[in-house]
């Protein structure tokens, strides 16, 4: 009897050491100085465990085919979120159709990928997951791969409620991981923000010109998150393999439009244009100076800018005073311990 007692003691002992103390709260979000405020979906809102859930998804490689890939293979924090690589490479590493975007603001953003394919940033998850040259893993069978790890079964109950980490936990999860993923603090901002200190006279110059009617470089890369969110054609090359925003409505006006970028830490996200085709910010800029090719949907706007070598490295001056290092060194966006 003894000896009986002592093993279910020890059993008891066992599965209190798999009990979880989950407790959620709300997450404090600091929204950086000058950013509208943000509208949450409904059923999404930030709290500690969501999270926590989102960012252990988000460095999870089950969630490639073969066990390899995860979202931070191609989105690495200290490259704002890219990989610097022309075009990513997903399964086995062929290269994938389109070079790695930043992802910053996202909570803000209206529609993503570059063409505005996909409505809102739960959907967004979607794409990878079932893409042959990403994770090519499709949702269900990344849910159940998951649902085998008894930790996160348990953080998506406490997080979200639900009986076991289903699609609308995985994609909820990633989605507000992702929200957290802020950049406004650059030198531009702090000087923006009265400390006249942060930039010198070759950035003021560069800023000038960046906002001046002769560049019309605020036109598209405008307010705090430096894009307008709209799909425009800078004439990058007269032919395009890549359609763009035709993609997803098949109108021959919208061949070659792709969504305005944002600047913010474009310092740090080489190389440029959907394409990865421009390796550098010089040559990015040289491009733009020389007013790009010549296509029937080219924006009026892009034109030969007539800059002189100077100007051109002033305006290169002032677009690294948009690099946040606090963001991209942030811990909080890293892997967690196991």
């Amino acid at each position: 009897m003894r000896l009986w007692l002592l093993w279910l003691l020890l059993l008891v002992a066992c599965s209190n050491d798999k009990h979880y103390n989950l407790v959620d709260s709300e997450l404090l979000v600091r929204v950086p100085a000058g950013f509208p405020p943000i509208d949450y979906p409904k059923d999404n809102h930030p709290t500690k465990l969501r999270v926590e859930l989102g960012r252990r998804l988000f460095y999870d490689s089950r969630l490639s085919d073969d066990g390899t890939v995860n979202c931070g293979s191609c989105h690495v924090l200290s490259a704002a979120f890219t990989d610097g690589r022309v075009t990513s490479s997903g399964l086995h590493g062929v290269a994938g159709k389109r070079n790695a975007p930043t992802l910053v603001n996202l909570a803000w953003m209206k529609r993503l990928l570059m063409e505005g394919g996909v409505p809102t940033l739960e959907t967004q998850a979607l794409v990878p997951l079932h893409d042959t040259a990403e994770m090519s893993v499709g949702i269900m069978s990344a849910v159940m791969r998951l649902n085998r790890d008894e930790y996160l079964r348990e953080l998506a109950r406490a997080a979200y409620g639900r009986d076991s980490l289903d699609a609308y936990v995985l994609t909820r999860a990633l989605a507000c991981f992702q929200r957290t993923f802020m950049s406004g603090d650059g030198r531009y901002d702090r000087y923006k923000q009265g400390r006249k200190d942060q930039l010198n006279e070759k950035e003021i110059r560069g800023m000038q010109l960046f906002f001046s009617e002769r560049t019309h470089c605020s036109d598209c890369h405008s307010g705090v998150f430096f894009t307008d969110m709209d799909y425009h054609n800078i004439g990058l090359t007269s032919e395009y393999a890549d359609e763009g925003k035709a993609r997803a409505t098949h109108a021959t006006e919208d061949v070659g439009r792709f969504k305005t970028p944002t600047l913010r830490n474009i310092q740090l996200t080489a190389p440029y244009m959907h394409d990865g085709s421009l390796a550098s910010l010089e040559d990015v800029i040289n491009f733009y100076n020389s007013g790009g090719r010549e296509h029937p949907n080219k924006d009026p706007r892009v034109v030969s800018l007539g800059l002189s070598a100077d100007e051109q490295a002033d305006l290169l001056a002032f677009l690294t005073t948009l690099t946040d290092w606090n963001f991209v060194q942030n811990e909080d966006l890293l892997p967690l311990m196991k």
